[in-house]
């Protein structure tokens, strides 16, 4: 752990005397507070509401890297992300991935053929609803090489955490409207391709409303008995539940399963 006391002091009078005039800048001031911390490899911002499309605000990837984190994120894959619940359902704080991810997330289909390509030991974020239904989930992640953050770093980032709600609060406050600027287009595509992303998906792999409930925590990771739990239903009727899909969809693991998800994401209905 290293706390480099100065370039935080200038990082954070920075804000106050020459305030970030977009997103990129916006971004950049958070990247330096973060980096007076602790050491990371990336950082990624993003905006949240309900199960809209997310808004990147600001990324340090490359072009080939940014494909993988953001164009494929976007593109659905965000649905399976843990993250994307705890957004979502507007749970403020900091949390580790690990925190946050169903019980067999980890030995899951979506971290295995997805979420692996990151490269990425651990991903940390900061979490800042707001009152417009948006919340605001500022990642700093880690790749293997470097290694998952010590519970030392955590803290450390904790303790940052009314700062970066005040940075985030003061700069991407109104992110809102850019949601409702995008809806016109976003109901045109929705009426083109029939019907909003998840809806469109179960609906065209002609899924039950309780199939699809099941099916969509199966590739969150959750276990059958995650799964019971959390829709009140045995774990022995989850399971006909998950046989009676794999037979209607005439495929017999969840590598399938994931493949038909991912390739019915940019398909028409």
């Amino acid at each position: 752990m290293r706390l480099d006391l100065n370039m935080l002091c200038r990082a954070a009078g920075s804000l106050i005397a020459d305030p970030p005039a977009d997103d990129a800048e916006v971004g950049q001031r958070f990247r330096a507070l973060m980096a007076a911390l602790v050491d990371f490899d990336h950082v990624v911002v993003f905006a949240n509401r309900g199960e809209e499309r997310p808004i990147e605000l600001f990324s340090t990837f490359n072009p080939q890297e940014h494909v993988i984190f953001v164009s494929l994120y976007q593109d659905g894959a965000y649905l399976l992300d843990p993250f994307h619940h705890n957004a979502r359902d507007s749970r403020a704080g900091v949390f580790r991935m690990r925190e946050l991810a169903p019980d067999r997330f980890f030995a899951g289909e979506y971290y295995r053929t997805y979420y692996i390509k990151t490269g990425l030991a651990e991903e940390i974020g900061f979490f800042v609803p707001d009152d417009d239904g948006v919340t605001i989930v500022l990642s700093l992640m880690r790749k293997e090489e470097t290694g998952a953050f010590s519970a030392a770093e955590f803290a450390l980032l904790q303790q940052a955490e009314p700062l970066v709600n005040a940075m985030v609060r003061q700069f991407w406050g109104r992110t809102g409207e850019r949601f409702d600027a995008a809806k016109a287009d976003a109901r045109h595509h929705a009426r083109r391709q029939g019907g909003e992303v998840p809806d469109r998906i179960w609906r065209s792999l002609n899924l039950t409303s309780r199939e699809a409930a099941i099916i969509d925590l199966v590739l969150q990771g959750h276990s059958s008995e995650s799964i019971g739990l959390r829709l009140s239903i045995s774990t022995g009727t989850v399971k006909v539940h998950r046989r009676n899909v794999y037979r209607k969809l005439g495929i017999s693991s969840q590598t399938q399963l994931l493949s038909l998800y991912l390739g019915n994401l940019k398909s028409p209905a």
